[in-house]
């Protein structure tokens, strides 16, 4: 069989996405590759299938037990025998894995880094026929790289170890050209085939706000994407358990993740993110590296990451499908100066030798700059992402924050020259606040400490704090002044001071006049879906969701929502047809082929679609309506009689989700849990109540007649409660849904 029919067979698509064939193609002719290709581009399948065409086994080295899982899951789905190692296993269930693999039972075997060292395991891999070896995640091998883990340095002694070299290839998402170097170096490639397909993700949407009150931003963000999944990404784990127990709360689905939870809080919590249990992710970067979740529909990160390589690689989780995503950053300089801190105390016993310790920490300080300039900049955020990686795109990409505002260019020279001869007077010894307090005229007990109430430039600005902060950031990105590095990092005249100073030049800076909304947003999760088969979509969800709890699965595991929605639009007749929709396999033909058609037969009848009359293309284009020209409406009695009450209890999100679904299917005004809740309390079934300075909402006694209750729950922060719906209170609100949307905000 050729490639292409591999593809078609094992994986159900037609056409190679940018850079596979010919990644593929290099391997299978016994070459080393190097694959950089963004998250999403499809990397697994660059290895995955040269894997099943090669005699022998392909071992894959992972750095995550959930990679791992997740790989082998999809792969088992797709008719390929795969199988892990790591410590999740127990001796007996390794050995029987390493004795399968040695008898040819397996095509893949994934492993962790740290087995290499491994006396059993090193001489299950010389007595092996290993065709090929794969380092996935590949930047971890480098010290310039945003991840660096020495036990992938084990890899090329492993290498050496065996008897016969296999071929290398090596996957990463983001690398600069430096950490590229480094992995073809240290990997020792043999004359690699070196590949990056270009890190533009057109499907996503990144946007900057600097917002007074971050929470209160989340919030209405996810109040907005209600039915959506997402990843909220915090720096510390102390912010991941405040944004986590505020989310739930405030009546979303929230779990969490973080290395100070114990490994089954952490594998429940990811495995209710999967299975669609909850709604939110709140975690720090330990969350993430290979999770293929498919219908992640937006990344918050509500600390600024420490470097671009982290930012894109954890907003990246966003859209894997294909679809439209939001990648937000809730910026402010608090998340710069904890990052500061962090370098410089970062263990001395990370690094080699001193001299290593102070190259490696100026990288990370140039690293962290890189990252405030495009939380600041003003420029188009995804040509700033694409050059940083050595791409040359357009100003203008047209579908982020900066490309979405107006801005007018003001001449901003006197106001630079205050500030620059400000810094200079202050000696350069004093931080961004200390500069613009004194510019202000602030008269505190610091500034008449030093003597700074003394100054010239003392009180000489009339600008608002906020706008000389702007200013500044924008002269740190200009070239103008500086940040010295250390854990009290202060501003210092940089090479452009001294012109600006005296005036040699026109500086001007672009300021924002007003923001545009993202017109596309909001039909982003049904793209392409014709406006009378949003109820198909939806049926064929709830089989998906079926299915995978039979198999103990993730849904996307089945089939990615864009696989659904291409059935919705090709409505498939026979297996042929099925077969021919992109993600679908010879093998998810034979597993799943009956039950989808069932359904669209099913509703093709119903809605008396004779397919036979045209081809699926016309047919598809035929029925294309957009929806964002419809009216939303108020729900009729018919409508609202559909939404079903179910027998165990609930948090509020969850029933909002549930009431949402069919007003959405139905072309309906939708609510938010919050509304929900806000109903409540105005009719006395629930009341605010403040505890130790915190605001919640307890039910009264007449929610409690219905059956509203309140849990107790725990987190390594402490107690927290959260409201439970029963069946009758989740009619209640069911049956009063019409007034509650008839409210006006």
């Amino acid at each position: 069989m050729t490639i292409a029919e591999n593809l078609s067979k094992y994986f159900g698509y037609d056409t190679f996405r940018g850079g596979q064939e010919e990644l593929i193609t290099k391997i299978l002719e016994g070459n080393d590759v190097l694959g950089i290709m963004p998250t999403g581009a499809g990397k697994s399948i660059c290895f995955q299938l040269p894997a099943v065409m090669q005699e022998g086994i392909t071992l894959v080295i992972s750095p995550l037990i959930s990679l791992m899982k997740d790989q082998v899951d999809s792969l088992i789905q797709a008719g390929i025998p795969a199988a892990y190692i790591n410590s999740s296993l127990s001796k007996i269930q390794t050995q029987q894995a390493l004795y399968n693999a040695q008898n040819g039972k397996y095509k893949l075997v994934y492993v962790a880094p740290e087995r290499l060292t491994s006396p059993d395991f090193i001489e299950f891999a010389e007595g092996t026929n290993i065709s090929m070896l794969t380092i996935d995640e590949a930047h971890c091998i480098s010290q310039w790289g945003q991840d660096f883990r020495p036990s992938y340095a084990n890899i090329p002694a492993f290498v050496q170890r065996l008897t016969k070299r296999p071929v290398i290839s090596a996957f990463t998402a983001t690398a600069t050209e430096r950490v590229k170097e480094d992995i073809v170096e240290s990997l020792a490639l043999k004359n690699p085939t070196v590949l990056v397909t270009g890190f533009n993700r057109e499907n996503l949407y990144f946007e900057v706000q600097s917002p007074r009150n971050k929470m209160k931003a989340l919030i209405e963000f996810v109040e907005k994407n209600i039915t959506k999944s997402g990843i909220v990404y915090c720096s510390t784990r102390k912010n991941v358990e405040e944004v986590c127990s505020t989310l739930n709360a405030e009546g979303f689905s929230a779990s969490r993740y973080h290395a100070g939870l114990s490994e089954k809080e952490r594998n429940t919590g990811q495995d209710d993110f999967l299975f669609d249990r909850v709604q939110i992710m709140v975690a720090t970067n330990a969350f993430g590296m290979g999770i293929d979740k498919s219908n992640v529909k937006f990344v918050v990160h509500y600390n600024m990451p420490k470097d671009i390589e982290s930012y894109y690689q954890e907003a990246g989780r966003a859209g894997r499908d294909g679809t439209n995503a939001e990648c937000i950053l809730l910026y402010s300089g608090q998340d710069v100066r904890t990052h500061q801190w962090l370098i410089e105390n970062a263990k001395g016993g990370e690094y080699e030798s001193e001299q290593a310790e102070q190259e490696l920490k100026q990288r990370d300080h140039d690293r962290l700059k890189s990252m405030t300039f495009y939380s600041t900049t003003s420029d188009c955020l995804r040509a700033y992402l694409l050059s940083y990686f050595g791409e040359n795109p357009s100003s203008y990409c047209g579908d982020c924050s900066n490309c979405n505002t107006n801005f007018e260019l003001v001449d901003i020279t006197q106001d630079a020259q205050k500030i620059l001869s400000c810094i200079s007077r202050m000696e350069e010894k004093f931080g961004m606040t200390m500069v613009v307090d004194v510019l202000r005229g602030i008269n505190n007990e610091r500034i008449r400490e030093f003597g700074l109430n003394k100054l010239s430039t003392y009180g000489i600005s009339d600008k608002t704090g906020i706008a000389l902060k702007h200013i500044i950031e924008f002269l740190l990105l200009n070239g103008y002044i500086k940040k010295s590095n250390g854990t009290y990092p202060v501003l210092q005249l940089d090479a452009k001071a001294q012109s600006g100073l005296k005036g040699e030049e026109k500086i001007e800076m672009k300021l924002a006049k007003e923001k545009a909304t993202r017109a596309a947003t909001a039909m982003a999760a049904d793209k392409g879906i014709p406006e009378d088969r949003a109820d198909l979509f939806t049926e064929i969800r709830q089989l998906r969701a079926v299915l995978a709890k039979s198999q103990n699965v993730p849904a996307f595991v089945v089939f990615t929502d864009k696989t659904l929605i291409e059935m919705c639009i090709r409505l498939p007749m026979t297996g042929e047809q099925f077969l021919s929709v992109p993600g679908v396999s010879e093998r998810k033909r034979e597993l799943y082929s009956e039950d989808f058609l069932a359904v669209i037969a099913k509703f093709c009848d119903v809605k008396g679609i004779d397919i036979a009359e045209k081809t699926i293309e016309e047919a598809a284009m035929s029925e294309r309506i957009k929806k964002k020209d419809k009216m939303m409406q108020l729900p009729t009695a018919e409508i609202i009689e559909t939404i079903k009450a179910v027998k165990q209890p609930v948090p509020i999100s969850m029933l909002n989700i549930a009431i949402n679904e069919v007003l959405t299917e139905n072309g309906c005004i939708t609510t938010t849990a919050v509304k929900l809740t806000s109903w409540l309390e105005t009719i006395d079934y629930l009341e605010k109540i403040t505890v130790d300075g915190q605001n919640k909402k307890e039910p009264t006694k007449r929610g409690r007649e219905i059956g509203i209750t309140q849990e107790e729950r725990k987190s390594p922060r402490g107690e927290y409660s959260i409201n439970l719906y029963s069946q009758q209170a989740q009619q209640f609100i069911i049956d009063n849904i019409f007034e509650i949307l008839s409210v006006k905000k």
